[in-house]
């Protein structure tokens, strides 16, 4: 179980995760525009995005690791009886 700090301290890190990624994501775009060919635009945009993606799936990862008591997905009796 996760304390008050702990989600507190995880928030403020998702933030400047977020926002910094934002940024990223915008000066790529920015640098796009002014070099002006569109050679290499797919493997600028992934070079971007894969790493915001994996940031996300960490952050997931890590707010289900905390929170393990609280969060179950367990299916398993429920859909003996819907069988039925």
């Amino acid at each position: 179980m996760a304390t008050a700090l702990a989600s507190v301290l995880f928030w403020i890190a998702t933030v400047a995760i977020g926002v910094s990624q934002l940024l990223i994501l915008r000066s790529t775009r920015r640098g796009m525009r002014s070099a002006g060919g569109r050679h290499g635009l797919l493997l600028e945009w992934s070079y971007a995005v894969v790493p915001a993606v994996a940031l996300v799936a960490v952050l997931v990862w890590t707010w289900r690791t905390m929170h393990d008591g609280t969060v179950r997905f367990d299916a398993g009796p429920h859909q003996e009886e819907v069988r039925s």
